[in-house]
């Protein structure tokens, strides 16, 4: 909290951080490193889409 300016803005840095993080976040089983990769290069894709989706 010591940098954001009410308890109202923390909680909407969290709640996105939230959904953005499930996106990039290694799921709770162990993948191989080619998998863990090929989940990572997918999840960089989907926010890229999402990115040019908010900008546009």
């Amino acid at each position: 909290m010591e940098r954001f300016k009410s308890p109202r803005q923390a909680q909407r840095f969290l709640a996105t951080h939230n959904q953005i993080n499930t996106v990039f976040r290694a799921r709770r089983y162990q993948p191989s490193a080619i998998s863990y990769r090929r989940a990572r290069a997918d999840a960089f894709d989907l926010w890229g889409c999402y990115a040019t989706e908010m900008t546009a």
